[in-house]
């Protein structure tokens, strides 16, 4: 693996991550960068991809930013450090694709980030990055979405054209893991009935509220169980009855029973 010069420079035209797993972060927590001054502006460009960049190791995602600016065709709208910071930056910039670490450190499960941001601009195309290009983790982020996997050390010409071919509709995976990443989405397959498959698509706010409707709560009891809104119950219950393709409460509770959802896993 290469590193990443202090400069924010990959060496070898990798990106490797050594460099920046120092404790290296972003200027300030959460911090959305505007991406500016990362790279030269492409006039006479018509139809540019639209990049946002998660990651918390600032010398890689400088030095990413840089990179993919280069190119004509793709520009880079925002650089997120922290999920809530994603969450923001996808709502206002609106990328069509987004490089995303699932490792952030104010994030345990960084393949529920990845579905939050689906769920926020289902249109975006999620490629995750990561230092561990291990195959469980791997399926788990196709299984939620993601359209590539590639690991932080690929070369940056490759990487380029991984983010190329998410754009054409394409999914990318390293070969080396390919064999053990489709015996994990058959075993994943093989195990979950189609109700459980149901709600997983469900973001972990949705399962809270849907176990609230489990356990017979309305709107209005979950709303001050969970401290929300009515208006933000409402919307979640809306999201849910559309992910579990049903059209009421009662079929979306129906739905969570057969899942093996119990009133008592909130």
């Amino acid at each position: 693996m290469t590193r990443a010069s202090d400069s924010g420079q990959c060496e070898s035209g990798r990106f490797g991550i050594d460099g920046a797993a120092d404790g290296v972060g972003s200027s300030r927590p959460g911090a959305v960068a505007d991406p500016d001054t990362a790279g030269p502006k492409w006039d006479g460009v018509t139809s540019t991809t639209r990049v946002l960049i998660v990651d918390d190791h600032k010398v890689f995602t400088d030095a990413l930013s840089r990179r993919l600016s280069a190119e004509p065709d793709l520009e880079v709208v925002a650089v997120a450090t922290t999920g809530s910071a994603a969450l923001q930056a996808i709502d206002l910039r609106h990328p069509d694709i987004v490089l995303l670490d699932v490792e952030l450190e104010d994030r345990s499960d960084g393949i529920e980030l990845l579905r939050e941001l689906e769920e926020a601009q289902p249109d975006a195309r999620v490629l995750v990055l990561t230092a561990h290009d291990d195959a469980p983790t791997a399926a788990r982020a196709l299984g939620a979405g993601a359209r590539a996997f590639v690991p932080k050390d690929t070369p940056a010409a490759e990487l380029v054209d991984a983010v190329r071919a998410v754009v054409a509709g394409e999914t990318r995976v390293p070969p080396e893991l390919l064999t053990h990443v489709i015996s994990s989405l058959r075993a994943s397959s093989g195990t979950q009935n189609v109700w459980q498959q149901k709600v997983d698509r469900l973001t972990q706010r949705e399962r809270e509220v849907l176990a609230l409707m489990v356990a017979g709560l309305d709107r209005a009891a979950i709303a001050d169980r969970l401290y929300l809104s009515i208006n933000t119950v409402r919307t979640h219950s809306k999201n849910i009855l559309s992910k579990l393709g049903v059209h009421s409460s009662l079929e979306a509770v129906s739905v969570a029973l057969r899942a093996g959802m119990r009133p008592d896993m909130q």
